[in-house]
């Protein structure tokens, strides 16, 4: 069986970030995305989101390393929600395994971008009553 097409992409995203390639990240991105940079903070578009990027890259003192280590995807119509078990590693940072939600959305031409890139999951439900 092949691998989804969302997972492919994830993975090159992953790459993408741990290389601090952000022209290519950012293509896998919708215009108006949303990224979720800590609970309670956010970057709306793509400026934004290099912008995002560049900081958090600077902050692991660029030695970040994101991957992926299980994934559901679950897919209806042109709409796809992504579960994730993610692994953050840097060398100035102990490890943090995350639960994270990617919301993707299928364009016209077929291809799938990020909507929504919520590294944190649940987690932004932690302390709100």
């Amino acid at each position: 069986m092949s691998q989804h097409p969302i997972k492919q992409l994830i993975e090159q995203a992953d790459e993408a970030i741990n290389q601090e390639d952000f022209d290519t990240l950012l293509a896998m991105y919708t215009e108006d995305a949303l990224l979720v940079i800590k609970p309670g903070v956010y970057a709306i578009g793509k400026v934004q989101i290099r912008e995002a990027f560049q900081r958090i890259a600077t902050y692991f003192e660029h030695t970040l390393v994101v991957k992926q280590v299980e994934m559901e995807i679950l897919e209806t119509g042109d709409t796809a929600l992504v579960l994730a078990k993610t692994l953050v590693t840097s060398g100035n940072h102990p490890a943090m395994e995350r639960k994270a939600t990617y919301v993707f959305r299928r364009e016209a031409g077929g291809t799938w971008l990020c909507a929504i890139d919520n590294s944190y999951g649940h987690d932004l439900l932690e302390g709100k009553a």
